[in-house]
């Protein structure tokens, strides 16, 4: 049992927003958004998993946004994310202080 929910929390970790956008280069969550085609031009460093998370809900219905095929999934995503955006809030502070925000256009 411990086996199998370590492989669930390791698979959907594998999908949050703030893995996304903090662990990951910048590129790959620009790449991500404009894939969905998200309307978003920019997100900001600091809770960048919950706005990364909003901004793949606000992308267009289509067949590569698994963000409005899955409703409950983002859900569960958006709160993991925003627990995991407080815990590292210190950091994206500091990196909105120097990098500034992800920009996607």
């Amino acid at each position: 049992m411990r086996i199998q929910a370590m492989m669930l929390t390791a698979v959907m970790l594998g999908g949050c927003g703030t893995v996304q956008t903090v662990a990951r280069s910048d590129q790959v969550a620009v790449d991500d958004l404009k894939k969905n085609k998200s309307y978003c031009g920019a997100v900001p460093r600091i809770y960048s998993g919950v706005m990364y998370d909003f901004c793949n809900l606000h992308a267009p219905i289509g067949q590569g946004n698994a963000y409005n095929n899955a409703l409950p999934g983002w859900a569960i995503d958006a709160v993991a994310s925003g627990v995991l955006d407080t815990l590292l809030l210190p950091y994206t502070i500091y990196k909105q202080q120097t990098d500034g925000s992800i920009v996607i256009n």
